[in-house]
């Protein structure tokens, strides 16, 4: 396939995030010598003139026909936009991205909105958003020469990482929260091979024992503070975009845990609209779970410029994290697209989950926060009903069954508060009956005089 006209000049630099300084060689916990913000790529080189957006579409949907495994992965087609390796033909992919794009019919009529969509990004191969980042990072760290990598996980990071790791040859440490992570994840992690600890603190403990452990032994972090990890989850926005046929829509929304994943979509959402892929700027608004809400009250009672840890607790795994590494991009990412950020409790979160499978799709529970999110910003009016959305889900129902199970046999909540009624009535618990054409007959007819 015909290559882009991407100027040479376009290499990949480290910049600091907070006073703007270069590093050649970052530190290993990617964390700025001068200021102690992170770090992330920027491209200076990068000319409008010299990398015509047309042509680089042409490309893009001209590779999608190969059979190559570089031009199979739904990252590394758009690799003009990420320069990040010397020998892109020695990637370690497992043919991530090309997550589709759902039309949200049901929910859409509900909500009164003309135009709903759902990214499922639980759709990578190892079931969330994590893959697209991961195999950019992952690339970057074998090329570099290392045999060991790390993480600190909720669950999500692992699977991923231990999944590209053994793909490429190369040794994974996890360590996870003691307790605190879904079994459907933490079983991936030891399929793969992944040496695994089990840490009596929580994930932000985890996280603070990572960047020390990464100072001291030669090993690689691919916690999303690794700029390379934003650099292939931002082709997500990418993807979007070129499903859409570049018509950004008025707003794209995301769950917040960490907030890489934010900051990533809205740095390719920023670079897209430098490089004229897109007119505009769609709005990138943040949900985050009530009990695990430190962005939420860092933009409403700070105004974005000081965040303050809380302790964690929401059932939604992925997103039970108290002191996010990425909550300055993030709030930069909501300044520059003019979005917002929403908290929603752990009964939205449920009932959303429970919507979204009327749209014969699944998601894990912190993908939820994105349509109970959306309600809320409908009834502000900060979304309008004639605008079009897309809500980023970011991990497969498969991930966390446990939760699908206990909320269907009604042993997720004490009580459902407020929306108890509208919980009750979209559960689906196991009907025991006689093994009987009658006793099923009977059940139907029942199920019909409800309907």
């Amino acid at each position: 396939m015909p290559a882009a006209a991407v100027p040479e000049t376009a290499a990949a630099q480290l910049r600091c995030c907070g006073c703007g300084a270069l590093s050649s060689e970052p530190p290993p916990d990617f964390h700025c010598s001068h200021c102690g913000d992170l770090l992330e790529v920027a491209y200076p080189g990068w000319d409008v003139s010299a990398a015509p957006a047309e042509q680089l579409k042409r490309v893009w949907r001209e590779r999608k026909m190969s059979s190559s495994d570089l031009d199979r992965s739904g990252v590394w087609r758009f690799r003009e936009l990420l320069p990040i390796v010397q020998a892109v033909n020695e990637v370690v992919t497992l043919a991530e991205g090309n997550t589709p794009l759902y039309e949200m019919r049901h929910i859409a009529r509900r909500l009164g909105m003309r135009a709903l969509f759902a990214k499922h990004q639980g759709m990578n191969p190892t079931g969330s958003f994590k893959d697209t980042g991961m195999t950019a990072a992952l690339s970057v760290a074998r090329e570099r020469g290392y045999r060991w990598v790390v993480c600190a996980s909720t669950g999500n990071t692992s699977a991923s990482m231990a999944a590209y790791a053994a793909r490429a040859g190369m040794s994974a440490l996890v360590l996870i929260p003691d307790g605190k992570i879904a079994w459907g994840k933490l079983c991936q992690a030891l399929e793969y091979g992944a040496v695994t600890l089990q840490l009596r603190t929580d994930f932000d403990g985890c996280m603070s024992l990572v960047t020390e452990l990464v100072r001291r032994m030669p090993i690689y972090i691919l916690n999303s503070i690794n700029p390379y990890r934003v650099e292939g989850q931002k082709t997500a926005a990418i993807e979007l975009m070129e499903q859409l046929e570049w018509h950004a829509p008025e707003h794209i929304i995301v769950p917040g845990g960490n907030l890489g994943n934010s900051s990533a979509l809205g740095k390719g959402l920023l670079e897209m609209h430098r490089l004229g892929l897109i007119p505009r700027l769609p709005k990138l608004s943040v949900i985050q779970a009530e009990g695990a809400n430190p962005l939420y009250t860092c933009v409403r009672e700070r105004g974005g410029r000081t965040l303050v840890p809380v302790k964690a607790e929401t059932m939604a795994t992925a997103i039970r994290i108290g002191n996010p590494a990425s909550w300055r991009k993030a709030v930069r990412v909501l300044e520059a697209t003019g979005g917002a950020c929403e908290q929603v409790s752990e009964e939205e979160i449920a009932l959303a989950k429970s919507e979204i499978g009327i749209e014969g799709l699944g998601c894990e529970p912190a993908s939820a926060v994105t349509l109970a999110g959306l309600k809320k910003l409908l009834r502000s009016g900060f979304v309008q009903a004639n605008e079009t959305v897309v809500l980023l889900l970011t991990g497969h129902v498969l991930k966390d069954p446990e939760y699908s199970l206990k909320f269907h046999a009604g042993e997720l909540f004490d009580h459902g508060g407020e929306l108890s009624a509208e919980l009750d009535a979209r559960r689906r618990p196991p009907i025991q009956v006689d093994a009987s054409v009658e006793a099923i007959t009977a059940v139907l007819q029942t199920m019909r005089r409800e309907a």
